[in-house]
């Protein structure tokens, strides 16, 4: 199982750290990291800040998940391959992102630890939702204070391109996770902390930081 992570897929995001927000010109490609199966935090299990990190930060994120076997989709064909979403939140060390950047190392160590990749214990059917994932809002609370709102219509890379992008590269599995990016709003969060994601309405992300 892959867990597959989308960088800079809000325009509002990119701007926000200060990012190139041309990405979605025609021909671009989404920019994509992988995280290890290691890096899930399941079944809102609490989150205990890393003693490496100085400055965490959330990122909520739609999160779809694979359900067939696939290599080189076609973007047209590319819905075939999901049927059901979820949220998760992308955590992140900032500061020692902040470094990697400023060398040009890879980003693993700021990206893909231990619990770095919050999952909804359920999934919804798409099907429930409305059927088009494009169409699609989510938001996160911390501490019952609104902090991110997402509208999936303002992707700046579809699911589906990204899916026909990344199987270009790699061959998509069963249960593959396919964390599609953040919107505006990523902050740091600290000891005590709760957050509280939603979907649609649909409650499914309830835990603490620790």
């Amino acid at each position: 199982m892959k867990i597959i992570c989308i960088g800079r897929n809000y325009a509002a995001h990119a701007e926000e750290l200060h990012h190139d927000t041309g990405l979605a010109k025609s021909g671009a490609e989404p920019i994509w990291f992988l995280k290890p199966d290691t890096a899930l935090l399941r079944n809102n299990d609490p989150f205990y800040i890393p003693a490496f990190s100085q400055d965490l930060h959330y990122e909520c994120e739609l999160v779809v998940r694979i359900n067939r076997v696939g290599r080189s989709i076609s973007e047209r064909f590319a819905h075939r391959y999901y049927d059901e979403v979820g949220l998760g939140i992308d955590f992140t060390a900032r500061d020692l992102q902040r470094q990697a950047i400023a060398e040009g190392l890879p980003w693993e160590r700021c990206k893909a630890f231990d619990h770095s990749a919050a999952l909804s214990p359920e999934f919804l059917p798409l099907a429930e939702l409305g059927g088009n994932i494009q169409q699609l809002e989510f938001a996160l609370d911390i501490d019952g204070e609104r902090r991110q709102t997402g509208d999936t219509s303002l992707m700046l890379f579809s699911v589906d391109r990204i899916i026909a992008s990344v199987s270009q590269y790699m061959t998509l599995r069963m249960g593959d996770l396919i964390y599609t990016g953040t919107p505006a709003g990523v902050g740091a969060v600290k000891a005590g902390n709760n957050l509280r994601a939603s979907l649609c309405g649909h409650e499914l992300l309830n835990f603490d930081i620790r």
